[in-house]
């Protein structure tokens, strides 16, 4: 059985990732910051909790310590924990979306790495953003040529980077980065878009149900591979 942990699973894509992975048979960890709301996620689909705050190193060190305890192993990472951080422009703005969007996955992919190696098929997936794709905001065809969130689009670009890079280190682990699809979610609320959850995590549970000899170092959405 492939044990998986998913950061920022008590809502929106990351609870519907957690809650079609456990239909597939996965032992799914939901990490959430608040106990409470990850507890009641997690018993409604059946998966466990595990308190973790992406923005903290001892959160996250007891985090995987303690999966590590009770499996041995981990199978798959999703990195889904972020924010849009569609604010004002500052420095403390700044340092937020970054320290969530992109430090965030470093702080939890180097915690999760002993576990991973010791999984037959190890593979990590990293919610990311097309937001982040020069090519795509660059592009007048494209409808995030007309979306000025520099903050989130600036961190996804380093987090879909910090991908690539993870996979060319780390040959024996699959790491890819994910477009999942414009998503009605509380980040989205304020523009009244997307679609359902349960439809973009359709394309993240792709990504982390990948055989030994799928790709790896790229960002792809449900088309396939993106230019970024």
């Amino acid at each position: 059985m492939t044990t998986t942990l998913i950061t920022g699973a008590n809502k929106g894509i990351g609870f519907e990732t957690a809650k079609q992975l456990v239909e597939l048979g996965h032992t799914v960890y939901i990490g959430a910051r608040d106990t409470e709301r990850g507890e009641k996620a997690a018993a409604d689909i059946g998966a466990r909790f595990v308190q973790l705050d992406v923005t903290d190193d001892a959160s996250v060190s007891s985090a995987l310590a303690r999966i590590g305890s009770d499996e041995g192993s981990l199978g798959v990472l999703v990195n889904n924990a972020g924010i849009l951080a569609n604010e004002a422009l500052d420095g403390p703005a700044a340092l937020r979306a970054f320290d969530v969007n992109a430090v965030g996955f470093v702080r939890v992919t180097e915690a999760a790495l002993p576990l991973l190696r010791k999984s037959a098929n190890p593979t990590v997936v990293t919610v990311s953003s097309s937001m982040g794709s020069f090519w795509a905001v660059t592009n007048p065809d494209r409808a995030e040529y007309r979306m000025p969130l520099a903050l989130y689009a600036a961190s996804k670009a380093a987090a879909t980077m910090l991908t690539v890079q993870y996979a060319k280190a780390n040959p024996g682990i699959k790491f890819n980065a994910v477009e999942p699809g414009t998503t009605a979610t509380d980040m989205t609320a304020a523009f009244g878009i997307g679609r359902s959850a349960q439809d973009s995590a359709k394309v993240v549970v792709r990504l982390a149900t990948l055989g030994v000899d799928g790709p790896t170092g790229t960002l792809q959405d449900e088309s396939g591979v993106l230019a970024w």
